[in-house]
């Protein structure tokens, strides 16, 4: 039978551990040599709630960067096909401004300079769906789907049933959906494509979601390959309101069909994430055949991002994009949440007289997301960004173009998640046409918007303020 020194003892050894454990923690985070502003609150929360932020630091903030999920040797086998696709340097046209961009992509992210694609733009759920769905049944060798979200409602049952049909008559399918992102999805939708002869995997795939870390890392990217000759990125996941919208309003995204050498670089992000959830290595040279070039003046780099590796290369690629414009840049996101080296960048470029313009939505699916970013506002219209409000629906569409020659189109948010946390995939595109393309997109959307008018937005009510100042603080985690 225990007495009252032996508890005595134990408790004091378990207070021990506890203390070693956090210490330990601190010394841990103190030498990643991370951002002072981050690294001083952990040290903070640890010493003064250490059991709170035990739990808040083992969830969201571990520094997984220099984790590597995939080996380089296995990397460079993968994407050596892709390689072979890549712009040979002596007839490279990318537009001299772009040049360090180009180089900053290929240095930190291996992006090759793919050339000669055709891109078709969707706007809407119904008319992607249409073209996704046509082109999964004339695929002949392979169809490779990768979304964040892929329910099991009208729309992902008619996928589900043409790949469970393709699977049957020989075509190789394979589907890879976050875990968290279908969350809400019955294991019979995925089980029935297994059986059916269909490949699937969960990406990141969490059983126990209070004990694990992985649920603050996702798969946010939305990528479909067909074949290797055909491909589609952009920011529609398959769901029914993509295309239906929403008891408010339309849902306005974009998302694109790749057609050429661009898809390669699709593919091989594809077949990177394939690696890591299988354990199969895919290589071969069916999965990146010999295409047409369909236009000699379109290149594009696809990248890459995510919580491991070195750097944070969709992050510093877009503050260069921006930090380099000349002229304009016009940005759509659903969620605004900078990092402060986006929000600097953002607030110089306007500050400097480059006509910055960001188009949000009018009213957003994630109320806490919507007053963090309502909050970040402030600072943009003080420094002259012009703010527009899209009234419609819900605005989803992920998209900058700057000076008529750059375009950066993929699943990659304006906020910490998308730079911070998430796994996604962005297109590069250097091509003039088809930044005019977009801009002219942009401004058609402007008109369907409330633009913000800096002195009465300023003049919002104190309790409002307060209200999304207390939701910025959480900014790193919505």
């Amino acid at each position: 039978m225990l007495t009252f020194i032996h508890i005595h003892w134990i408790v004091g050894i378990i207070l021990l551990l506890y203390s070693i454990t956090i210490v330990g923690l601190i010394l841990v985070i103190i030498t990643e040599n991370r951002n002072p502003l981050k690294t001083i609150p952990w040290v903070v929360v640890l010493l003064f709630t250490p059991g709170i932020g035990l739990v808040f630091y083992f969830f969201f903030g571990q520094d997984n960067r220099k984790q590597r999920i995939i080996s380089r040797h296995t990397y460079k086998r993968i994407t050596k096909r892709a390689k072979e696709s890549e712009l040979p340097q002596d007839i490279c046209t990318v537009p001299a401004s772009y040049q360090p961009l180009a180089t900053l992509l290929t240095n930190s992210n291996q992006s090759s300079l793919l050339y000669g694609s055709q891109i078709k733009v969707y706007t809407n759920g119904r008319d992607k769906f249409h073209d996704l769905l046509e082109e999964i049944a004339h695929a002949t060798h392979h169809i490779h789907l990768e979304y964040y979200i892929f329910c099991d409602d009208e729309i992902g049952t008619k996928i589900q049933t043409l790949l469970m049909e393709k699977a049957r008559a020989g075509v190789e399918v394979r589907v890879l959906y976050d875990d968290v992102g279908c969350w809400n999805v019955k294991n019979k939708f995925f089980k029935e494509m297994e059986d059916a002869g269909v490949e699937v995997k969960a990406f990141l795939k969490v059983a126990f979601p209070v004990l694990t870390s992985k649920v603050n890392y996702r798969n946010h990217r939305k990528i479909a390959v067909i074949d290797g000759k055909v491909g589609f990125m952009g920011g529609m996941n398959i769901a029914d309101r993509y295309w239906k919208g929403t008891d408010w309003g339309t849902w306005r995204d974009t998302h694109f069909k790749i057609i050429g050498k661009g898809v390669h670089g699709l593919q091989a992000a594809f077949l990177i994430d394939w690696y890591v959830v299988s354990k199969k290595l895919l290589s071969d040279k069916i999965y990146y055949p010999s295409v047409p070039i369909y236009s000699h003046d379109n290149i594009m780099q696809i990248c890459i991002g995510g919580p491991v590796g070195q750097w944070r290369i969709l992050l510093q690629a877009t503050i260069f994009a921006i930090a380099n414009a000349k002229q304009y840049v016009y940005i759509q996101t659903p969620y605004f949440l900078p990092t402060e080296g986006l929000n600097q960048a953002l607030q110089i470029a306007a500050l400097g007289g480059i006509d910055v313009r960001l188009m949000l939505p009018k009213r957003s699916d994630t109320r806490t997301a919507n007053m963090a970013t309502h909050s970040f506002i402030d600072e943009m219209v003080k420094a002259g960004v012009k703010v527009y409000f899209y009234k419609p629906g819900f605005l989803h569409s992920k998209l900058m173009v700057t000076d008529d020659t750059l375009t950066c189109i993929g699943s990659a948010n304006m906020d910490f998640r998308s730079f911070e946390h998430n796994f996604e995939i962005n297109a590069f595109v250097y091509q003039s046409s088809f930044a005019l393309h977009m801009k002219e997109m942009f401004l058609q959307d402007q008109q369907d918007c409330e633009t913000l008018v800096p002195s009465r937005w300023l003049k919002r009510p104190i309790k409002q303020r307060l209200a999304e100042s207390f939701m910025r603080l959480f900014s790193p985690l919505l």
